[in-house]
C-alpha cells in the first residue's frame, strides 16, 4: 500500500532538514514523498537540492498559503493513504507509517482509522 506524504514548506531552514531525515528514517518502503515549497528566500531550497533524488514530487512556486499549498500536494499524491508532515516537525518512531499500514490492513477500527 503505497503512503503519500506531504510536506509544506516556506522559509523553513531552520528545522527542515531535521523533517527530512525523519522522514527517510522510517523504515517502511513505499512512501511517496512530495515537497511543496512556497519559493523560499532562505536556505530552504539547497536542503531540497541536497535531497532531491529521495524526493519524488518537489514544487517550488508562490503559492497562496499554507492551505492552498497542502491542498496542492494533496492533488499531487498517488498513495491510497496520503499523510502531512510539517516543515518543523519529526515522525515519533521509525516504524509510525509501518503501524499505521498495519491497521488500515486489518481493517480495525479501534485505532480510529
Amino acid at each position: 500500500m503505497k503512503v503519500s506524504i506531504v510536506t509544506v514548506c516556506y522559509n523553513s531552514s531552520r528545522t527542515f532538514e531535521e523533517s527530512i531525515q525523519s522522514l527517510l528514517s522510517l523504515d517502511y518502503p513505499d512512501i511517496e514523498y512530495i515537497i511543496i515549497d512556497g519559493k523560499s528566500t532562505d536556505g530552504t531550497l539547497g536542503i531540497i537540492e541536497k535531497y532531491k533524488d529521495k524526493i519524488d514530487k518537489i514544487v517550488s512556486e508562490p503559492d497562496e498559503g499554507l492551505y492552498y499549498a497542502m491542498n496542492k500536494g494533496i492533488k499531487l499524491a498517488s498513495g491510497e493513504i496520503i499523510g502531512i508532515l510539517n516543515s518543523d516537525d519529526v515522525y515519533a518512531n521509525n516504524t509510525i507509517i509501518s503501524d499505521v499500514v498495519a491497521e488500515f490492513l486489518s481493517g480495525s477500527s479501534e485505532g480510529g482509522y
